[in-house]
């Protein structure tokens, strides 16, 4: 049976939120930080993923 294309995901996948634990632990492991790197970097520069990744990879180094 195909999917009902009526019931949609209205969740903003562009952000990452600091209160969700869950989108802040796979935020780190997917780039290799800490939960608290990332929470960090959230409150200096905001929730917005793109900018979120492109900080994370400087902390990397």
């Amino acid at each position: 049976m195909a999917d009902d294309k009526a019931k949609r995901d209205f969740r903003d996948r562009d952000r990452v939120s600091a209160d969700e634990d869950f989108e802040v632990r796979y935020f780190a492991k997917q780039h290799r930080i800490t939960p608290e790197q990332v929470r960090h970097l959230i409150s200096k520069h905001g929730n917005e993923r793109k900018t979120l990744q492109r900080e994370a990879r400087k902390l990397r180094g």
